[in-house]
């Protein structure tokens, strides 16, 4: 496989082959969700045995980037480790931690995006903010997070800081989560869609203040409605307007 070259030292096989796996996986020659050549076909294209490519992928299994499922090969989970390690942090820890920690990018991101937005980033925050508010129509809670989650992403992106970028879509699927598991209701809804609007106009208006307000809040509206899932743990079905898909 172009890409792969064959490892020099044996006595770092397995690690070698490890890190020329992460390669591919960062590169995106296998995106997530997909199946990656089996163990035959890896020991062949890097001239190893089995054996070690095996130790290679228990390496990146434990890491959290690839999956092993049982008689159907090896998935690819995430491409990076910072997102493996965020992703397995986040499903051990508070809801609410999660959402602070989104809270503090998105009112950073949110300055940066009213400071250094283009024109072609104000026109496709606008889109976004349309398409999210036609989800909230749609019923479906699933179709609600993906497009809150687009619309986030691309004010973080007006903000021209590539890392920040990066950081935030890690934590996209932790927050997808989250969103969909919350108990919006029409007023919430209302309240998130004003919100919405706000920081589009702040972010078009160039003005960092009102930008990042316009980001704390929408946040707070989640972390609120967060608290109120979490104190409701006690088996009892939600009364929200969306359904589970």
């Amino acid at each position: 496989m172009e890409g792969l070259r064959q490892p020099r030292r044996a006595s770092t096989l397995a690690a070698q082959v490890s890190d020329q796996l992460r390669e591919q996986l960062a590169s995106g020659r296998w995106p997530v969700g997909t199946r990656i050549p089996g163990e035959m076909e890896l020991a062949e294209m890097l001239g190893v045995s089995r054996n070690t490519i095996r130790e290679a992928l228990r390496a990146l299994i434990h890491l959290g980037l690839l999956e092993a499922r049982v008689g159907d090969g090896t998935y690819v989970r995430v491409t990076s480790e910072l997102e493996a390690v965020l992703l397995r942090r986040a499903a051990t820890t508070r809801p609410a931690d999660v959402l602070e920690l989104r809270a503090v990018l998105e009112e950073h991101a949110a300055g940066l995006a009213a400071e250094r937005r283009s024109a072609a980033d104000t026109a496709r925050l606008r889109e976004l903010l349309a398409a999210a508010r036609e989800s909230n129509r749609s019923g479906s809670m699933a179709r609600v997070a993906a497009a809150d989650g687009a619309f986030h992403l691309a004010v973080v992106r007006a903000g021209g800081n590539e890392l920040l970028v990066e950081l935030y879509e890690y934590l996209g699927n932790a927050l997808s989560a989250l969103l969909a598991a919350l108990p919006w209701d029409a007023e919430v809804t209302a309240e998130h869609e004003h919100w919405h609007g706000a920081l589009v106009d702040a972010i078009a208006a160039g003005d960092a203040v009102a930008a990042r307000n316009a980001a704390s809040t929408l946040v707070g509206v989640t972390i609120r409605l967060s608290a109120a899932a979490t104190a409701k743990q006690d088996g009892t079905a939600g009364t929200g307007r969306y359904a589970d898909e």
